[in-house]
């Protein structure tokens, strides 16, 4: 009977598979969370905002979507679970509702020299195919064209064991690759400057040697004087060639020193291995400086920088080969590619004709396959893993952001928003973190975390509308229609900073001259020549200090006091109070508990499932030795000092008997940049980008350098953090120094002195300067794309 009913009623009762509308937190305490409980509506696009370091990665990225990839990865076999990263689930009670996260962070991509914007996107994948099918002449494989595998051809007999018989056969393999033998496919050549490694008056027992770690008391030293292929007390100018060569260029070789069997190699292959395979950000400051100082990078003259092989740029499709491909603009290339017209590659064009809409679609138009991964700012790298994902025909999807509108300029903020919604109306889940008004306008819900930062936040302050953000008095919605007005009058000039001639990657040799002693504000769309004209032509110069979006590298034994080299007047002062030594006041040296070294915690590795870590019972996670935390300094331990907030630690060493001004100046920059809330020992891998981006301002404020150059400081500032930062730099500028920041926010515009302005587009519709002036003259002027989102946002 009720079956019946149901059956004839205009509205049929909901299926219980419908029912499952909600994302459920329940009791999230991630990192600084205090037990946050919230409903997230699926199929919506929400935005959480919230100043830097409230809770909002640890919400979105450390919880909800930490949670769905460990979920994931636990439906596949432990063997392949093996080879994945293992993750640990999140400190939450209850996560209901889960869809598949896919998360689109604002992580820099990897500098690997080999790593291009093609490789990433797999579109150099699809170009090889195409002319390994339809390049004339026809010259192999796919992997011909590939400049990442070398050629190589050999013979020889093999064994083989059949039906109990062991049978010897000749074989002989070849295998045709794309790489160009001269730069291995790096498409740069490395020359070394001799007279910087060694000074050739001196023998090598006299200290010839200027390589860092290369002194003849250690290692090295028993190896060059026990070697015998050259002799230590002569000086190096009096060396044979075959000496040089030895000690210069010398193979790998087995030598026997005292006793002891050790190998002998030459010093240049030696630094290549040891120093030039990494990535210049990740070196120590000592070495990064040695190796720009001896070493020279010159476009590999064989390849012309293509990276390939004079075979693999030998095949041509219609007087177009895969290097001249790989170098095109994106939307050039896009073209060239749409007037392709072979039926037995269609489904490959099709494939590869998306991926290349995608990125002018995204705004990358203006790239090229053959543009190193590495040299893409935050913005770009995001939307270039975004390209994967558009078109996809999965719903019911939940994609993840993490500040999508990084490095967009106004113009291009409404293109990232059409595509943001374009994801939400094909039936995913959409969420941002992210601080813009412009985006979170278009959020169908909105929440907000905070009061403030650190142990001050981690809690949600408000969820609703944007109207009732907008009436709900947190900091967020007070701050929402916060305008910036052009400042009445503008500072003059002390002198200018002359650039001549600039062409690197799109600029079109541009000439300009930089006014020192002001705020200097260089804008523009993205890819309009913005980085390419300060990184290249200003921040190499004496007395320049860069502050750029590359992240902090640290593990979790680095924290803000290791990083900033706070540590070090406070270990001396501890040392000098207690008349001990200052090694015994790391954690990471003599002063380390045994049993978890220091750690804090023990870690448990538990093979394919995530690894468990418990808190250390000798120390009880305070990291240092008992004897260690008998010593006090103004009646607190070292574990205690590390416990502190900035804002605690800087009243703590201003006066009285923990007086240190070293540590007391550093702590009044970290105060500076907002990060008072930090604790001095809080783990770098736990900060927000924002927080390492502002941590590393802080370190570089210290150097000695009249000029600063800054790019993108508003990353991961909140609205009401804005204002911290113009009058950062306020200070700095009255300070004496000279400011430059590459910025897109309005307000930081309106706050300029001068403004540079490139465009008119990107790309090679780029590179020039459209505009010089006072923000006030380019407000008038309207002449440009920012003059035009500059006046509307000022309400000119």
């Amino acid at each position: 009977m009720s079956t019946a009913t149901r059956t004839d009623s205009p509205s049929p009762a909901q299926h219980v598979a419908d029912t499952h509308e909600l994302i459920r937190v329940q009791g999230a305490r991630e990192n600084n969370l205090k037990d946050v409980s919230i409903e997230i509506p699926k199929r919506r696009l929400t935005v959480f905002t919230g100043v830097s370091g409230s809770g909002k990665s640890s919400l979105v990225f450390g919880t909800i979507a930490a949670e769905s990839q460990r979920l994931i990865n636990e439906t596949y076999s432990a063997f392949l679970q093996g080879f994945m990263p293992t993750l640990a689930r999140p400190e939450v009670d209850v996560l209901d509702g889960l869809t598949t996260a896919i998360i689109v962070d604002q992580e820099r991509m990897g500098g690997n020299p080999r790593s291009t914007v093609g490789t990433v996107t797999d579109a150099n994948a699809m170009l090889r195919i195409l002319f390994s099918r339809l390049g004339q002449p026809h010259i192999g494989s796919a992997q011909a064209f590939s400049f990442n595998v070398a050629s190589i051809s050999g013979a020889g007999a093999v064994t083989i064991e059949r039906a109990g018989q062991t049978t010897k056969e000749r074989r002989s393999f070849s295998i045709t690759g794309g790489m160009c033998p001269r730069c291995e496919g790096t498409g740069a050549v490395t020359d070394f400057d001799l007279t910087q490694l060694y000074d050739d008056t001196k023998s090598l027992n006299e200290g010839a040697l200027t390589v860092p770690g290369y002194s003849m008391d250690g290692w090295y030293g028993r190896i060059f004087s026990g070697c015998g292929f050259f002799d230590p007390d002569k000086p190096i100018r009096k060396f044979t060639k075959k000496e040089l060569h030895d000690l210069l260029y010398k193979e790998p070789v087995k030598i026997k020193v005292e006793g002891i069997n050790l190998t002998y190699e030459g010093l240049i292959p030696k630094i290549q291995k040891s120093m030039l395979s990494k990535d210049v950000d990740s070196m120590q400051p000592h070495i990064r400086a040695f190796v720009e100082r001896v070493v020279t990078f010159t476009t590999c003259p064989d390849c012309d920088g293509t990276r390939l092989s004079e075979a693999a740029r030998s095949s041509k499709i219609a007087g177009i080969s895969i290097a001249d491909a790989c170098a095109m603009q994106i939307n050039d290339l896009a073209a060239w590619v749409r007037g392709l017209d072979e039926p037995s590659v269609a489904p490959l064009l099709a494939k590869l004709q998306h991926t290349l809409d995608s990125f002018v679609e995204i705004g990358l138009g203006y790239l090229s396959l053959s543009r190193p991964s590495g040299t893409l700012s935050g913005g770009e790298a995001q939307r270039t893993k975004m390209i994967r994902h558009l078109g996809s025909s999965l719903t019911d999807v939940t994609y993840v952001f993490d500040e999508p509108t990084i490095g967009l300029h106004p113009h291009d903020i409404q293109r990232m928003n059409d595509l943001l919604l374009q994801l939400r109306n094909k039936g995913n889940t959409v969420l941002v973190v992210e601080h813009k008004p412009e985006t979170i306008a278009i959020a169908d819900h909105v929440v907000d975390l905070g009061p403030g930062a650190g142990t001050a936040g981690g809690e949600v302050v408000f969820q609703g509308t944007l109207a009732g953000l907008r009436a709900s008095g947190t900091l967020t919605g007070r701050h929402l229609d916060d305008r910036a007005h052009l400042k009445p009058s503008v500072r003059t000039p002390s002198g200018a900073l002359e650039v001549r001639g600039a062409h690197t990657h799109n600029l079109q040799g541009v000439d300009v001259d930089i006014p020192l002693g002001v705020l200097v504000v260089v804008t523009g769309v993205a890819g309009s020549g913005k980085s390419s004209l300060i990184h290249g032509s200003v921040s190499g110069r004496d007395g320049v200090v860069s502050v750029d979006q590359s992240g902090i590298r640290g593990s979790r034994r680095s924290n803000p006091a290791t990083y900033t080299g706070l540590l070090d007047p406070i270990r001396k002062a501890f040392a000098k109070a207690n008349g001990v030594k200052p090694a015994l006041f790391s954690a990471n040296s003599e002063g380390a508990c045994p049993t978890c070294n220091g750690a804090g915690v023990i870690y448990t590795d538990l093979a394919m499932m995530a690894g468990v870590a418990t808190t250390c019972e000798e120390c009880e996670g305070k990291r240092f030795q008992a004897s260690v935390l008998e010593y006090h300094l103004g009646g607190r331990d070292i574990s205690e000092v590390l416990a502190m907030s900035v804002t605690e630690a800087e009243e703590f060493f201003a006066a009285g008997e923990a007086r240190t001004p070293a540590a007391h100046k550093i702590l009044d920059r970290l105060a500076d940049v907002g990060l008072g809330y930090l604790t001095l020992g809080q783990p770098l891998t736990t900060l927000s980008g924002g927080e390492r981006q502002r941590l590393k301002l802080a370190t570089r404020m210290a150097g000695s350098g009249g000029v600063y150059v800054l790019d993108e400081p508003t990353t991961g500032l909140h609205l009401a953090d804005v204002e911290h930062l113009l009058a950062l730099l306020d200070r700095l500028v009255d300070s004496g120094k000279s400011v430059i920041v590459i910025e897109h926010h309005q307000a930081v515009m309106a706050h300029a002195d001068w403004i540079i302005d490139l465009g008119p587009g990107a790309g090679h519709d780029g590179g020039r300067i459209v505009f010089e002036g006072t923000p006030a003259d380019l407000v008038a002027a309207r002449s440009t794309l920012t003059g035009e989102h500059l006046a509307a946002y000022v309400g000119a």
